[in-house]
């Protein structure tokens, strides 16, 4: 390789481990040029897939501030740029290479540290950002769903009240219509003190003709 191509093949592969969120390593000895290219289209949508020399990806990884892939550049490499979800390229790596074995997963560099090949495939088995995104917006719908339905239903509630004729409220009143009554009875008796006085006025007009009778007589 020229030294012109040298060095734009290291600007790009520094490029790449700066722009992209993950790097994932395989090794493809034995694969077609015509399987390469398949791999290719496979994640072209969310990585780009490169085949590398050992020697510049060290010295870009290390300018780039990535450290420790120097054990994971040996033999035939190539190397997936991922700048969309790592989830769904590490899925395609892995089912490509069920179909392919001559297709080896090395590891990688994802979310700032060295990955191994067996962290890469347990990636591979988590679900993707879309399908969580979905799973978040599907239990976020039903949960306002079930809020409007407890609203409307609140709402109706209220409504069927306030829709109800006022009941008269006529439990006291037979009562409050007989007190009068009541008072005007004891007003019209005569005090206990009234009656003697009475009493005794009457006894004296009632002793006094004699007294008077009395008096005449002697006279």
């Amino acid at each position: 390789m020229a030294r012109t191509d040298k060095t734009a093949a290291l600007a790009d592969l520094e490029a790449g481990f700066r722009e992209s969120n993950a790097a994932l390593l395989t090794e493809y000895r034995g694969l077609t040029v015509a399987q390469l290219k398949t791999l290719r289209r496979s994640i072209a949508a969310e990585a780009e897939y490169a085949v590398v020399k050992n020697t510049l990806t060290k010295i870009a990884a290390k300018r780039a501030g990535v450290e420790g892939l120097d054990e994971m550049l040996e033999g035939p490499s190539a190397i997936a740029f991922v700048k969309g979800d790592a989830i769904n390229v590490a899925k395609a790596l892995k089912n490509f290479a069920k179909e392919h074995p001559l297709l080896v997963i090395k590891g990688g560099y994802f979310d700032g540290k060295v990955v191994s090949a067996d962290e890469v495939k347990k990636l591979a088995d988590l679900e993707s950002r879309e399908v969580l995104l979905s799973k978040v917006a599907g239990a976020l719908m039903a949960t306002l769903s079930k809020a409007v339905r407890t609203i409307d239903a609140l709402r109706a509630s209220l409504e069927d009240g306030s829709e109800k004729p006022s009941e008269p409220v006529a439990t006291e009143a037979p009562a409050a219509a007989e007190a009068p009554e009541v008072v005007a009875e004891e007003a019209s008796a005569p005090a206990p003190a009234e009656a003697e006085v009475e009493a005794v006025e009457s006894a004296e007009t009632a002793e006094t003709p004699a007294e008077e009778t009395a008096e005449t007589t002697e006279a």
